[in-house]
């Protein structure tokens, strides 16, 4: 077959919900490769026979809990003649997978954080590396020996040819050689963490890098080469089977082909993480990105896709909305640029990037070598993240284009939006085409008017009732927070909000209130100038408190109404549901204690069927705060009871406001002694819950989660429990990689600084997590202000 002189696309593979984390060329059938993603799904792909030349999905595998981080394939054996594919992921574990049964034949477990990098040798071997620091080698489904000696997340493993030799690559910038278990040389010289290793031979290897370089090493300890041309983080490295060529991919948008030890050519996609790559038996290329879209390219021009795919693909980049804070293009200053005549001069070098001047908006170019033309890859926003002026988004010209991030590291979506418009009507048509959470809209809503600036042209919502569906009705796990025009922007005003109002205020954006509750003053200037820190460490919790009594108990009659029979309560226990609602309303107040039988009431109608239970779940979230029913129901022997209660209705699968009523519940139990004692007990396993609903797009668990975190941060900062911290320190790691709630990030950031502050060996287990430049982000945050003010007191309590 002909070649071409550089690398076109093949294919796009829209298989993936979610950001594509890993790819490995599969042993069978032949031409096939293996993708895992965050969408917690592995998925094998095989070559049509059609001449489309595309990929069709053969097998899908699925047993993890959480996202999928890595996948390598384990060579065929006498038990296992089409070999295995082992998956890791953010659940600790390692699933091992047939290509006969979508479930794991079996699950290696020991690793106490993510397992984020895999690599499998001679006789069966398997190397695992771990955000715990540490490396593990598997054999025969049991761990042989545990790789201790980073001081940081494990993030690349690789076994060499050599009987025995293993590398690991770690954020603690270096890399290690291992021989049966025993480090015997470390490799320094990158800048940032080690991201990815690939052999070369038995004697050579290359990394790279956060530090946007390539190193070539020799095994003996030697640095023979630096490679530079990624303006960004660098992720993943494969090696042609020349061994002197490779490809690099990373956080710069691209992928860069690498020749004879130059950059040759640079492939620029529309996502802007690419994450992994693989090189497949006949030298096409396989990239992951955070579109969740699997591309591959070629070299073969009989294996090019069609010019109305290339035109596709070509339009689908020029349409990429490029931020040039970001550093996809580089050192580059934006004033005084050329116009389009600046075009006509080729360029110097595949991948060169140049910026123009069309009218008011600025767009961004590469040079293609290959193709002897400039490419369009982007509009060049300035300090938004919309750009202005007309633009042409799928075939329609709007003012703004609006990029929407709901989970962090996952695919981006567009909102565009004229001034004409209405901001909510706007946001309610954006939040069903992405089949998005309506509680979202007021979020999208307030983000359209801010950042445009105030130019509404279009009606504002009613201000007495949702514009959509009316008032009057009851929304469990909607907004805390009320509307700017004096009701709720979906629902209306005259509604029941489980746990609703100003205490804990979701967000204090000025400097007038207490980070948390809105009560006792402060000046964000003021703590500029001072040395204390008002934000941690946090040592009392923090609760839920707000609530409508009246609205409450309408609702749990309305629903006794049509409640089955055996779950009715009589006229009597309604009664006394309202006599026990009105004595735990203030917790400390002259009112008489709640009574066992009130108690065993509440405990009884807590287990009414899930989809009407709710409302009950709220006065158990206001009754664990009064001292009497916090000693009954947290007590050693109903304590368990409870807890297990909570837990189930925290299932994933379960129903959102059930599981925010429940985490707000655990939070409120830490206001009683026993409630401490209970929640410390079972914190594993809460834990270790709760952190599975980090994932559901829905604010107000976010916010509920990130306070049981903080909560229990605040118990155990003045306990040497190093383990307990690590779980705390892990949950809240993962939480923010989903999280967007402004509220839900602060209240981890003092988490993070409770567990961190006077703790030498949890600083040090933080920046092993990477949280240090996890967190960064969030330093330049404006609003509101206490987000990037918290921020930059964790960041010094980890230097």
């Amino acid at each position: 077959m002909a070649s071409s002189s550089s690398y076109k696309l093949r294919c796009s593979i829209p298989g993936h919900e979610m950001d594509v984390r890993g790819l490995a060329s599969a042993v069978f059938p032949e031409g096939a490769f293996v993708s895992v993603s965050r969408d917690r799904t592995g998925r094998v792909w095989v070559p049509n026979s059609s001449p489309d030349n595309g990929f069709t999905e053969m097998h899908s595998i699925s047993g993890h809990t959480n996202f999928v981080s890595c996948v390598c394939v384990i060579a065929p054996s006498e038990t296992y003649p089409r070999g295995l594919i082992a998956s890791g992921g953010n659940d600790n574990n390692i699933c091992v997978f047939t290509l006969d049964q979508a479930q794991p034949v079996f699950t290696l477990t020991g690793h106490k954080n993510t397992v984020c990098t895999l690599s499998s040798g001679k006789f069966g071997t398997l190397l695992s590396g771990s955000w715990d620091t540490t490396a593990k080698v598997w054999l025969n489904e049991k761990c042989m020996m545990t790789l201790q000696g980073h001081t940081a997340a494990v993030w690349a493993v690789v076994i060499l040819p050599e009987q025995g030799l293993m590398l690991s690559g770690s954020a603690d910038k270096t890399i290690k050689l291992w021989k049966a278990g025993r480090c015997e040389k470390t490799y320094t010289g990158h800048e940032d963490c080690v991201r990815g290793l690939a052999v070369i031979s038995d004697t050579e290897f290359f990394s790279c890098s956060n530090d946007a370089s390539i190193r070539r090493w020799l095994v003996t300890g030697e640095c023979v080469q630096v490679y530079y041309s990624h303006t960004n983080y660098i992720y993943s490295i494969s090696v042609f089977p020349n061994c002197q060529d490779f490809v690099t991919t990373g956080e710069d948008r691209t992928v860069r082909i690498w020749r004879q030890g130059e950059c040759s050519q640079t492939i620029r996609l529309p996502a802007q993480s690419v994450w992994c790559c693989c090189i497949l038996p006949n030298g096409d290329i396989a990239i992951g990105a955070s579109d969740g879209i699997i591309r591959v390219f070629t070299e073969v021009v009989d294996r090019i896709a069609s010019a109305e795919d290339l035109q596709a693909f070509e339009d689908e980049l020029a349409k990429t909305i490029i931020d040039p804070k970001t550093g996809d293009l580089g050192d580059i200053k934006i004033e005084d640029l050329p116009g389009r005549e600046h075009l006509e001069e080729p360029g110097n070098r595949d991948g060169q990037t140049r910026l123009i001047k069309e009218g008011d908006k600025v767009e961004a170019y590469q040079w293609s070598v290959s193709d002897a033309r400039w490419m369009k890859i982007g509009d060049v926003v300035g300090g938004s993240n919309a750009t202005s002026k007309s633009v042409m988004y799928e075939g329609k010209e709007y003012d703004f284009v609006f990029t929407i991030d709901v989970n962090e590291g996952g695919p981006s979506m567009k909102l565009p939006y004229n001034v004409a418009e209405d901001p909510w009507l706007t946001a309610h048509n954006f939040l069903q085409k992405n089949d998005l959470s309506p509680s979202f809209l007021d979020q999208v809503a307030h983000f359209i008017i801010e950042n445009t600036k105030g130019q509404v042209v279009g009606p504002n919502p009613p201000a007495g009732g949702d514009p959509f569906t009316g008032g009057a009705r009851y929304i469990p796990g909607a907004s805390d927070e009320r509307s700017a025009f004096g009701a709720d922007p979906f629902t209306g005003s005259g509604r029941y909000i489980p746990g609703s109002g100003p205490t804990p205020s979701p967000i204090a954006s000025s400097g007038v209130a207490d980070p948390f509750t809105g009560g006792s003053a402060y000046s964000s200037a003021a703590l500029r100038q001072a040395s204390t820190n008002i934000y941690f460490p946090k040592t009392d919790g923090v609760t839920f408190e707000q609530a409508n009594s009246a609205q409450i108990i309408a609702k749990i009659k309305e629903l006794n109404g049509s409640a089955p029979q055996e779950y009715k309560l009589s006229q009597e226990a309604l009664e006394s549901l309202v006599r026990l609602l009105g004595s735990i309303s203030e917790p400390n107040s002259s009112e008489a204690p709640p009574t066992i039988q009130e108690i065993n009431l509440l405990w009884k109608a807590s287990h009414w069927p899930e989809d009407i239970v709710f409302p009950v779940l709220d006065i158990m979230r206001l009754a664990v705060r009064h001292p009497t029913v916090n000693e009954t129901l947290c007590g050693e022997a109903e304590g368990v009871q409870l807890c297990n209660h909570l837990l189930s209705l925290m299932s994933p699968e379960g129903r959102p406001a059930n599981q925010m009523l429940a985490l707000r519940t655990l939070c409120n139990c830490f206001m009683g002694r026993q409630g401490r004692a209970l929640l410390l007990a079972q914190r594993e396993t809460v834990l270790s819950r709760a952190a599975d609903l980090a994932g559901i797009c829905n604010k107000n668990i976010h916010i509920a989660l990130a306070t049981l975190v903080l909560n229990y941060a605040s118990c155990l900062h003045s306990q040497p429990d190093l383990e307990a911290k690590a779980q705390c320190l892990s949950v809240a790691s993962r939480a923010l990689e989903t999280v967007q709630d402004k509220e839900a990030v602060f209240r981890l950031l003092v988490a993070l600084g409770t567990i961190v502050s006077s703790d030498q060996s949890a600083r040090e287990l933080a920046r092993s997590l990477g949280v240090n430049s996890q967190i960064s982000k969030y330093s330049s945050v404006s609003d509101p202000s206490k987000v990037a003010e918290c921020c930059k007191l964790v960041l010094k309590e980890m230097q």
